[in-house]
């Protein structure tokens, strides 16, 4: 029975994510900015879906910080950074599936605050 309810939740997940996805799309000038997130860690990359290419990425374990509102302002702040060397000042923001609260909010406010624009 349990794997009956996690085939069910897997299949959910993934129709979420597809639903987002078909509403978001990254070019040059507007990339996508994907978000993932697991228990312990959070990662950022901004994509030209166009090319398929990966134009600026953050990972949050390579930095030591963990998935929770402080570190993923961090995680934010270097994101910002990556962006503004590639100069991008404006991206479309793909939340992945995931609710907007909490930390994935949390990563969205500081990188307004950042001065990236979505």
């Amino acid at each position: 029975m349990l794997k009956s309810i996690q085939r069910r939740k897997n299949r959910l997940s993934t129709q979420k994510k597809a639903r987002v996805r078909a509403k978001v799309q990254g070019t040059t000038e507007l990339p996508r900015l994907s978000i993932f997130k697991s228990n312990k860690y959070f990662y950022a990359q901004a994509i030209d879906d166009l090319a398929g290419h990966t134009l600026a990425a953050v990972d949050g374990r390579k930095l030591g910080l963990k998935c929770n509102r402080e570190d993923v302002k961090e995680v934010a702040k270097k994101m910002a950074e990556n962006l503004k060397a590639t100069k991008i000042e404006n991206v479309k923001f793909d939340r992945n599936g995931y609710l907007y609260h909490g930390v994935v909010a949390s990563f969205a406010e500081a990188l307004r605050e950042a001065g990236i624009k979505f």
